[in-house]
């Protein structure tokens, strides 16, 4: 599949996002920051598997089909996939616990602001990784 609109709606949708942890961060809300940063990445990842026609299953994760296609996309871009792929690792970790935390863990005491700062910094460089291989337009009004 090869949906072109769909990947410059989601790297358009990344890069609002990104615009919205700032307020979280603002807002002291590091759980917020920590789960949309996670959404921030997977967003601008899928964005590049879908530009340059590469499948993917419905997961938050897509750092094995990087490794997996490395091929697929330009060669400016290779080298980065390994590091973009670590941080969709990591974050996909962080999805649930950050929003939904568990028996023995609440969010909002768990996270802090140095975890929140970590977030925007890595999903900060992968939209802008990717975002100069993903010729952007903005969806029309709806």
């Amino acid at each position: 599949m090869q949906n072109r609109s769909l990947a410059k709606d989601y790297m358009f949708r990344s890069k609002i996002r990104l615009k919205i942890v700032e307020i979280f961060l603002q807002e002291k809300s590091y759980a917020d920051v920590v789960r949309e940063a996670q959404e921030i990445v997977e967003l601008a990842l899928k964005s590049l598997l879908l530009e340059y026609g590469v499948l993917f299953p419905r997961t938050y994760d897509v750092s094995n089909i990087l490794r997996e296609e490395k091929t697929a996309f330009p060669p400016e871009i290779q080298s980065q996939l390994e590091r973009m792929g670590e941080i969709s690792k990591k974050m996909r970790r962080d999805r649930e616990l950050a929003f939904y935390g568990s028996e023995d863990l609440t969010p909002s005491e768990f996270y802090d602001q140095q975890d929140a700062v970590q977030a925007i910094a890595e999903a900060q460089e992968v939209v802008h990784g990717v975002a100069p291989f993903i010729p952007l337009a903005k969806p029309e009004a709806r």
